[in-house]
């Protein structure tokens, strides 16, 4: 099970804005060809930042370090980017220390970026992110209602702790078994159909196939609208096919 550093440290977490794989993913897409997550326990935590970095360099085989200025690491965070600086000149490793990025003024955080997620601000949280927001989950069986009215969904089970953008409606691409569809993405509880439980639910355009059990990774660039209960199916309907066609120019104009 994954364990952010801060329900040790603060008893508490953040959710999550990818799980571990998807993280893996994102950093070989930008040329990372191993990528190794070390367990963050109570030994973890409590492990002065020298015996860290001894770990690193002798169990892992660091070579080199590319950290943030505000990277802190060691019990009590009293590792800093500077100590990391001076250990690797005494050891004759290459260190760089990235200075803080802002974007229009604002600072470049997971914070900011977790807050616009949860405003529905996709396409600002894309340019934080530099790439599309993700997140991916395997198709279990849903209800099907879809189906009846033309637009049949995927009902997608994520992981726990995940963040999850404002309840609406999203242009997205969903990446199955390596190809890439335009999709149609609602996030909420379905109040038209009677839902409560809120699910993550693709409409895969010019997709054919059985998707039961398939993984699907969706990449998230715009928001719609928000979620909203119609008087009946057929004006959900329609909205939906609007929904579509705003994706489909959306991609065509990308």
């Amino acid at each position: 099970k994954e364990i952010n550093p801060d329900a040790l440290v603060l008893g508490k977490s953040p959710a999550l804005l990818n799980t571990d794989s998807d993280r893996e993913r994102l950093l070989k897409a930008f040329g990372m060809q191993t990528v190794v997550t070390l367990p963050f326990d109570e030994t973890m935590r409590t492990m002065p930042w020298q015996d860290f970095l001894a770990l690193l360099c002798q169990q892992y085989g660091a070579a080199g370090f590319v950290v943030g200025a505000d990277f802190r690491f060691g019990y009590r965070g009293e590792g800093t980017a500077d100590k990391l600086l001076q250990s690797c000149r005494d050891a004759g490793l290459p260190c760089t220390v990235v200075p803080q990025m802002t974007k229009d003024g604002t600072v470049v955080s997971s914070t900011h970026i977790r807050s616009l997620l949860e405003e529905g601000e996709m396409e600002q949280a894309v340019a934080f992110l530099g790439h599309p927001h993700i997140l991916t989950g395997t198709v279990v069986s849903g209800r099907g209602l879809g189906r009846t009215i033309g637009v049949p969904t995927a009902n997608l089970l994520l992981g726990e702790g995940l963040l999850k953008p404002r309840s609406g409606v999203y242009a997205c691409k969903a990446v199955i078994d390596g190809a890439s569809y335009m999709a149609v993405t609602n996030i909420g509880s379905r109040p038209t159909v009677g839902g409560h439980r809120v699910t993550v639910e693709p409409w895969i355009l010019d997709f054919a196939g059985d998707l039961y059990g398939k993984s699907i990774t969706l990449e998230f660039h715009k928001f719609l609208r928000p979620e909203e209960k119609f008087p009946d199916l057929e004006a959900l309907r329609l909205e939906i096919r609007k929904n579509e066609e705003e994706t489909r120019r959306f991609f065509e104009k990308s």
